[in-house]
């Protein structure tokens, strides 16, 4: 059968499907469920066809959040934190992918203009961080200690401050998809140029791995934080610019949902940031080389697990028990 017969043949019952999943309950399950039977079919006989076209990935994702819709919300209420992480949010990252390889990408380009406008034009730091930061890391760096800035105050007061703060960034960089993703990309353009332009001067002044040492203890999950929040709000700015098969405003609450469950998942992160720089970030000049690049290898490699290869493990998972029920 040729793919656009496959198609036509089959739309209304996918359309059913996706109505279904949009739904807060499901009205009929056992009716569902007998769909959900034929959708596994539809999806053995397009991977085994039509290898390489897209309704493959469309009928593969549409298998994924209708077993998830009719079998994994069986679950115990005192579950659903665990559900939450290990499941809900995973599958989502696995949907919405490709919005983090935009964010990491606009993100990734920002510093590079950063750094590259910080080399180009030796007032572009002070624009950026301003003058006052400046003179003080500069008289730090004489003093010996780059990061000196980050021992000021108490390890809890910091703790709590620089928490809310960075908790504060994430929710406005998601909130301001409701720009159609212009504010998010501002807010992630804004740090990643200030990042990039704030490393080049630690480079300009030969201390780059001293503060390196002391800034990327935290910064591992602080700033790997910031660009998965990025995505909820383009996510978010997607859902109102292109609203595929749903309405727009079903799309938008659509959107608005899945990006604060994404936004959600990196709070025990960014909490863990602000732990680190509260209470070990201003012994960083102390610590022993192989222990800071231990601390920072292991927080990176955490959020980049979560992130980038679970939500892999967790849809094959859930794709191959689909064939096998």
């Amino acid at each position: 059968m040729r793919e656009v017969a496959f198609i036509r043949q089959n739309k209304e019952k996918w359309l059913q499907f996706e109505k279904a999943i949009s739904q807060k309950k499901i009205e009929n399950p056992d009716h569902l469920s007998d769909l959900y039977l034929h959708l596994i079919n539809d999806l053995a006989y397009a991977q085994t066809y039509y290898k390489k076209s897209k309704l493959v990935v469309y009928l593969n994702n549409l298998a994924v959040n209708v077993y998830q819709k009719i079998y994994l919300t069986k679950r115990e209420e005192s579950n659903l934190l665990v559900y939450f992480f290990t499941i809900d949010v995973p599958v989502l990252l696995y949907r919405y992918r490709r919005y983090l390889l935009y964010s990491f990408l606009f993100f990734f380009t920002a510093i590079l203009i950063g750094v590259v406008s910080a080399a180009n034009d030796d007032s572009f730091v002070r624009l950026i961080l301003g003058n006052d930061y400046v003179n003080q890391t500069l008289q730090n760096i004489e003093n010996g200690d780059p990061v000196a800035i980050y021992k000021s105050g108490s390890n809890w007061g910091s703790f709590i401050g620089i928490t809310f703060n960075n908790l504060k960034v994430g929710l406005t960089g998601f909130v301001y998809g409701v720009t159609g993703g212009i504010g998010t990309a501002y807010v992630l353009l804004q740090n990643g140029i200030m990042l990039g332009a704030f490393q080049y001067f630690f480079e300009q002044q030969d201390v780059l791995w001293k503060s390196a040492k002391g800034i990327w203890i935290h910064g591992a999950m602080e700033i790997f934080g910031i660009v998965i929040e990025g995505a909820a709000g383009f996510i978010l700015g997607a859902s109102i610019l292109f609203p595929k098969t749903f309405s727009r405003i079903v799309s938008f609450k659509r959107g608005m949902r899945d990006g604060i469950k994404i936004v959600i998942s990196t709070f025990p992160f960014t909490i863990a940031a602000g732990f680190l720089e509260g209470y070990v970030t201003r012994y960083s000049d102390v610590l022993p080389n192989f222990l800071a690049l231990l601390i920072i290898l292991g927080t990176l490699c955490i959020i980049s697990y979560y992130y980038l290869i679970y939500p892999f493990r967790v849809n094959k998972k859930i794709t191959s028990k689909s064939f096998e029920e």
